[in-house]
């Protein structure tokens, strides 16, 4: 007879062999840019962000489920403890996190130590790196004008010491209430000294973090494919995480190349469908947003996401034609900025999917304020008497010129894309109402950004997803110390840059809304933005997904998500 023992050995070796046999789970995503690098200090596109926050591991990261959106643990073994004064912040790591293999660590097994993490704060103030995070710091950690003077890796500050092995230390100047935020960014993840020492100036092409997911293939703004990192210390609900073993994810730029994959059935999920391609997924006879019968009849499901985004029209201020503060300047961005015609993009290129943006807040950002309105409206009649005034007389050609008598030519930069073309469109037939000239010039999104940064772009329509959810994460695109990081406008106003500088100090409340508002009316006085919707996305899922669940905050959530292989398997063959 055979005993007990014996059957739950031969069970738990049945249950091993089916689990060895059965097909890997791969989630299959799709990202809309191509990524520009892969090192944490250096990286805020979209695309980069949303495969560093799979590869690398921050001390802090959000509640998946939580809403409102929370803070949690992640590198430690709980949230972090403050002294009385706000200043003192003292952060506990897990014993037995470790990094991804590489030569780099000669065969080891590398641990996390609080000493990696004391390394990456310390390279956003590198100044080879040019880290475009540095602003979230810098000032405010105790000391560290030491690395703003004279920047060494040896040099030690107060504000940043490695207790021991699993003790990390943060002293601030003041308190500020937005500094935990800061820690669950992918730029925040732990790199490890002798990785980027042994790649330099090429750190970003080896990407070796202790995040969820390792790189297991990777060619370049086309395909990555990332592997479950089986040694991940964190869990959900008890269970170990990631819970499939691989993503693999296609770069796809064009738009209708990307509805037509997930249409059929090449992608799990598509987040935010794109406004020119709505009506292959929604219901035209619905008033609301629903999907087409035959889409729901498959099982697909409709997800409308309020996302913390704002799109906006930015005007470098440092431009000799269109930028500067004197009267002529500001009535010419102003004038652009009243012919924008807001109803006509939520209805005809949003599709309905849009709120008109009155600030850089979107609703459920902390400072949003519901009944703020613009003074900015569409109203040509207005915009085409503020360019007289200031001399922007028509000529022959029915174009205006500048008020010397010289051509006046807009130059926009734009994406070689079929949205890219509508927006082109949208813009030539605002500004051509004016009586102003554009050009337009498409390029990589990735290449406009870079000549932003360098202040070689005069007009780019783009977007900002926040980072964190709270205002200043909006506000510090406008302020002056950021340009030729996030503030692209390189908008340099005084009175703009000392009500920022008060409210970064204090938590949300009144005292913070108000200058929130005078702020906003600053941005409004001069127009260095037209401010233009925050997008209601439009996320579609297959019903083989399990677990999805947009984020506010967060990039991806591929470490959550789960595949029901047999579903996906009858889906295929009923497609056949």
């Amino acid at each position: 007879m055979t005993s007990p023992r014996s059957l739950i050995a031969a069970l738990a070796l049945a249950c091993a062999t089916a689990a060895a046999a059965a097909p890997p789970k791969v989630l299959h995503a799709l990202l809309s840019t191509g990524e520009t690098g892969l090192d944490p200090a250096v990286a805020s596109d979209l695309a980069s962000l949303s495969l560093l926050e799979n590869l690398f591991d921050p001390l802090l990261r959000y509640d998946y489920l939580a809403r409102p959106v929370k803070l949690q643990a992640n590198a430690l073994v709980a949230m972090p403890t403050v002294d009385a004064a706000g200043t003192t912040w003292t952060f506990r790591l897990k014993r037995g996190m470790t990094f991804a293999p590489d030569p780099a660590f000669g065969g080891k097994r590398r641990e996390v130590t609080a000493e990696d993490y004391v390394y990456s704060l310390q390279r956003l103030y590198d100044p080879a790196l040019k880290s475009p995070w540095l602003f979230l710091f810098e000032g405010k950690l105790l000391g560290d004008e030491a690395w703003r003077d004279q920047f060494d890796y040896a040099t030690a500050i107060p504000g940043l010491r490695a207790i021991d092995r699993y003790t990390l230390q943060i002293r601030l100047k003041a308190p500020d209430p937005s500094f935990l935020f800061y820690l669950a960014l992918p730029a925040t993840g732990a790199v490890a000294r002798e990785v980027a020492e042994q790649y330099g100036t090429q750190l970003g092409n080896h990407p070796v973090g202790s995040g969820p997911f390792v790189m297991q293939e990777w060619k370049r703004s086309d395909r990555i494919i990332l592997a479950a990192n089986r040694a991940y210390h964190a869990r959900l609900h008890g269970g170990p995480l990631p819970l499939v073993d691989r993503v693999d994810v296609k770069i796809m730029e064009e738009y209708q190349s990307r509805v037509l994959g997930y249409l059929n059935g090449e992608f799990d999920y598509i987040e935010q469908v794109p406004e020119s391609m709505r009506d292959l997924v929604l219901d035209p006879a619905s008033a609301t947003p629903v999907l087409k019968p035959e889409l729901a009849r498959r099982g697909m499901v409709l997800d409308p996401f309020p996302v913390l985004q704002t799109y906006y029209m930015w005007m470098n201020m440092e431009d000799p034609v269109i930028g500067g503060y004197t009267p002529d300047k500001i009535a010419l961005r102003r004038a652009i900025a009243l012919g924008y015609n807001s109803a006509e993009d939520v209805a005809l290129l949003k599709k309905g999917l849009a709120l008109p943006a009155q600030t850089p807040l979107p609703p459920n950002v902390l400072g949003y304020d519901p009944h703020y309105r613009s003074p900015i409206t569409y109203n040509l009649a207005l915009a085409r008497a503020l360019l007289e005034r200031h001399g922007y007389r028509k000529g022959r050609d029915g174009f205006r010129t500048l008020p010397d008598g010289r051509p006046l030519t807009l130059r926009m930069h734009s994406e070689p894309s079929m949205v890219g073309r509508l927006r082109d469109e949208l813009w030539r037939k605002n500004l051509n109402a004016l009586g102003l000239r554009v050009e337009f010039i498409t390029d990589k999104k990735t290449e406009i950004i870079k000549a932003s940064r360098l202040g070689k772009v005069m007009m780019f329509e783009t977007n900002w997803v926040a980072d964190f959810p709270d205002g200043d994460n909006f506000y510090q695109l406008l302020y002056g110390p950021n340009a030729g990081r996030a503030n692209y406008a390189r908008f340099n106003l005084p009175a703009y840059n000392l009500r920022y500088e008060q409210a970064r100090k204090l938590a949300d409340g009144p005292e913070r809304q108000r200058l929130y508002t005078e702020m906003a009316q600053l941005i409004h006085a001069y127009n260095p933005w037209v401010l233009l919707t925050h997008p209601i996305s439009a996320d579609i899922r297959q019903p083989w997904l399990k677990n999805y669940k947009r984020h506010p905050v967060e990039f991806t959530n591929w470490r959550y998500l789960d595949i029901d292989m047999a579903a996906r398997q009858r889906a295929a063959k009923m497609s056949r």
